[in-house]
C-alpha cells in the first residue's frame, strides 16, 4: 500500500518514513519524495507505527479534499453506506466497489470513519482509487434529487427479477441494525436478496450483500 501511495497523485504525501535498506530497494519509487524521507531504525518505526508488527515504511498522507461530484450519480453507481460501524465491513466494501468499478463511496455521519487506520489497512489500497465523502443521505439528494436509491430490505422484489436501475445510489445498511428508516423511506428500489431455500442464515454480512449487489449491477 505504501508503494502504490508513493506512485499515485491524487492523495498528496507529507512525508514517508522508512528503513534505509526500503530506501535503497525503492530509490525510483522514493526520489520524487527525497525532501519528506526520514530515515529511521526498525525500533523508531515500531514507536510510531499503528501496527503491532510494522514493515519497513511509513508514509503520511493528507486527507482528500475533493468536492461531491454529483454528476457520478447521474451516470454510475455510488455506495451508500448508511451507519456502518465495522472498520473491516468498511474496508471490504471499497475493494468491492474498486473490483466492479464503482467510482465512489458514500458514507453517513454515523459510520465508522474511512481514513481509520483498521479501514485503511482492510481496504487494500482501494483507497486510492475510490473517491470518498461523507454526507448525509438528505445533503445527497439535496444536489440529486432524482437520483434512483436501492437497497436491500425484507420483503422487496427479488433483485435477480428486477429491473435494475442504471445509476444512483445502493444503500448498504447497518450490520445489526440494516437500513435506517429515515433512509428506507427514500427508497425508490426496494430489493432482496434471495435466500436459497436450504439456507438456513438469518443475514448476511454487510460487505457481502454490497458485493452482490455491485456483481448483479455490473451483470457481471
Amino acid at each position: 500500500m505504501a508503494a502504490e501511495l508513493l506512485a499515485q497523485r491524487r492523495i498528496a504525501v507529507s512525508a514517508v518514513f522508512g528503513l534505509e535498506r526500503w530506501a535503497a530497494e525503492n530509490a525510483v519509487l522514493i526520489e520524487p519524495f527525497l525532501e519528506k524521507f526520514n530515515p529511521v531504525s526498525e525500533a523508531e518505526l515500531k514507536k510510531i507505527s499503528s501496527l503491532t508488527t510494522p514493515n519497513k515504511v511509513l508514509v503520511v498522507a493528507e486527507l482528500p479534499g475533493e468536492p461531491f461530484s454529483p454528476d457520478l450519480l447521474r451516470t454510475d453507481f455510488c455506495f451508500y453506506l448508511d451507519g456502518i460501524q465495522d472498520p473491516g465491513n468498511m474496508g471490504t466494501i471499497l475493494r468491492v466497489a474498486d473490483w466492479f468499478g464503482i467510482p465512489g463511496v458514500i458514507c453517513s455521519p454515523d459510520s465508522a470513519d474511512a481514513f481509520s487506520p483498521k479501514v485503511v489497512q482492510a481496504s487494500m489500497g482501494a483507497f486510492l482509487r475510490v473517491k470518498i465523502w461523507e454526507m448525509s443521505l438528505l445533503q445527497v439528494l439535496e444536489n440529486v434529487p432524482d437520483v434512483p436509491v436501492a437497497g436491500a430490505v425484507l420483503g422487496g422484489e427479488n433483485m435477480f427479477q428486477a429491473k435494475l436501475p442504471s445509476h444512483g445510489l445502493v444503500v448498504v445498511g447497518n450490520e445489526g441494525r440494516g437500513i435506517g428508516a429515515d433512509t428506507e423511506k427514500r427508497l425508490t428500489h426496494r430489493l432482496t436478496i434471495p435466500r436459497h431455500p436450504g439456507g438456513g442464515a438469518e443475514s448476511l454480512n454487510a460487505a457481502v450483500a454490497a458485493g452482490i449487489f455491485a456483481a448483479a449491477l455490473r451483470h457481471c
